[in-house]
């Protein structure tokens, strides 16, 4: 299983926006993780496209959180990034090439996609049971609020 870089970035700034009194902007996100402001800007309005944070105008201008954190979950933001599309594709190459079997003879889930099926099942209840707030609760916020503070 492989995730896009912007999945990290788009759950951290889920947490350091969980964690702010005012809109964050995103050229602040961009900085507090070091991470590309132009790249971060894109995520960011996946994020918006999917209900999770949206941005704000004005003076005082950038991003909130639409939901409290308790209520968006990791697989949200997962599926705003890379999408909810599954990460395995079964092709049925079993009825493909010189091995191939008769379709008759494939009438049962194949052995490899259930198991890929079973491990995105697993992995997909594992991150829809985690949200922002588990994971702000998970770091040293202190200096995270310290931070937006100023």
């Amino acid at each position: 299983m492989r995730m896009s870089a912007g999945v990290e970035w788009a759950v951290h700034c889920c947490v350091v926006l969980s964690q702010a009194e005012h809109p964050v902007p995103s050229s602040r996100l961009a900085s507090l993780h070091g991470v590309s402001k132009t790249y971060l800007a894109k995520h960011l309005q996946a994020l918006a496209r999917a209900g999770i944070a949206r941005p704000t105008e004005g003076r005082d201008g950038g991003y909130v959180l639409m939901r409290p954190p308790e209520q968006i979950s990791v697989l949200d933001v997962v599926q705003a990034i890379d999408g909810p599309e599954p990460a395995f594709r079964c092709t049925e190459i079993r009825q493909q090439g010189e091995l191939a079997a008769p379709p008759e003879q494939c009438r049962k889930i194949c052995g490899v996609a259930k198991v890929m099926a079973d491990a995105e099942r697993a992995w997909r209840t594992s991150l829809s049971a985690t949200s922002i707030a588990d994971l702000a609760g998970s770091f040293d916020t202190s200096g995270m609020r310290r931070v937006l503070r100023s």
